[in-house]
């Protein structure tokens, strides 16, 4: 029988575990854990305990209407955004980003009696993953950021809540993430535009601050 690892009070920051997948797979498949954010990384286990906070929401929706609007330019392209599902490499990696964002065609699709989780070993890899950072800034840009690395996810974007920032990566041959100012996923999207659309919240809701997002965008050229 497996031993699972301790799940960290509500009110503790989540730290790093000795795992086993069997461990990952024991939390991940328990329907009573719905809420918990849970990372597996070769033999460690990261578990964030409770609901997403005021902040996160609504960062997090801002950033799902902003795919809207900037997808909308461009009518014949396939879209399908997964935030918050899991997706893994079985028995090597897994995490459930903010963000899980699929461009063209091939994304997942659920058949029944299959896990609720996206197997990378059946699909291709998402296009893009977000995480929205309040109190996991560290993690997102350490632990996290190798691991979608390792998984090959091509671009990686962490918001950064308290500080207004948008910080993109973008996968190298070597592997490794390299910091860009112009998303390639979404094709011309300026970051330092991610980041004044961000700054808005301080004045305004995030639907208002979406379309501020909109009427910038007029003038980019279209990809």
């Amino acid at each position: 029988m497996t031993t699972l690892v301790s799940i960290p009070e509500s009110t503790q920051i989540p730290q790093w575990q000795p795992a086993t997948w069997e461990d990952y797979l024991g939390y991940v498949n328990n329907r009573h854990l719905d809420n918990i954010n849970i990372t597996f990384n070769q033999g460690f286990l990261w578990i964030d305990m409770g609901n997403e906070g005021i902040n996160h929401a609504r960062f997090n929706e801002l950033l799902t209407l902003v795919f809207g609007f900037w997808f909308a330019r461009q009518p014949g392209i396939l879209v399908d955004l997964l935030g918050g599902c899991v997706i893994e490499k079985p028995n090597q990696r897994a995490a459930s980003p903010d963000k899980v964002l699929y461009i063209g065609e091939n994304s997942p699709k659920w058949q029944e009696g299959e896990p609720r989780r996206i197997n990378l070993d059946q699909w291709r890899v998402p296009d893009l993953v977000g995480e929205i950072s309040d109190t996991t800034l560290a993690i997102d840009l350490d632990e996290k950021k190798q691991l979608y690395a390792a998984l090959g996810i091509p671009e990686y974007w962490v918001i950064d809540i308290r500080g207004k920032r948008a910080i993109a990566f973008r996968l190298q041959d070597n592997g490794k993430y390299q910091e860009i100012t112009t998303s390639v996923a979404l094709n011309g999207l300026p970051i330092v535009l991610l980041e004044l659309t961000l700054e808005q919240l301080e004045k305004t809701n995030n639907f208002n601050a979406a379309f501020w997002f909109s009427q910038q965008i007029v003038n980019l050229h279209n990809p």
